[in-house]
């Protein structure tokens, strides 16, 4: 696992949203076994409180489940994952409005950037 931390966001909550990510996408499968506190702490090459503080947040939020004398698992339950996954896609898609506001571009030229790109299969086309 690498993670690129950035000093403008606490670390915990930089492990929660890539531990989320990897739910969402799939490489962390629901009722998958996740690291131990020592190991997460000892790969990321940070302080295990940290991965702690990470984990229970995850527990709170209902994202990770502790088997007791077993460690920590992935929820089983799909609605929180499909849940997890509709909260990602709306901060993504409010970066995205929030970029093109500042761009100025106006709500209409919006929507057709958006609708060519998904027509052409791919987010990287200019609009004329």
């Amino acid at each position: 696992m690498t993670i690129e931390f950035d000093n403008n966001l606490p670390i915990y909550l930089q492990i929660m949203q890539y531990i989320k990510r990897q739910i969402v996408t799939g490489t962390l499968q629901a009722g998958d076994k996740i690291p131990s506190v020592r190991e997460l702490a000892a790969e990321l090459q940070i302080n295990p409180n940290t991965v702690q503080r990470t984990f229970q947040e995850l527990e709170r939020e209902e994202v990770v489940e502790t088997k007791r004398g077993l460690g920590r698992y992935v929820t089983s339950e799909e609605r929180k994952i499909m849940t997890i996954k509709k909260e990602m896609a709306g901060e993504l898609l409010e970066r995205f409005l929030t970029g093109m506001q500042e761009l100025g571009i106006e709500e209409q030229d919006i929507l057709s950037i958006v609708a060519d790109a998904v027509a052409e299969g791919k987010g990287g086309t200019t609009h004329e």
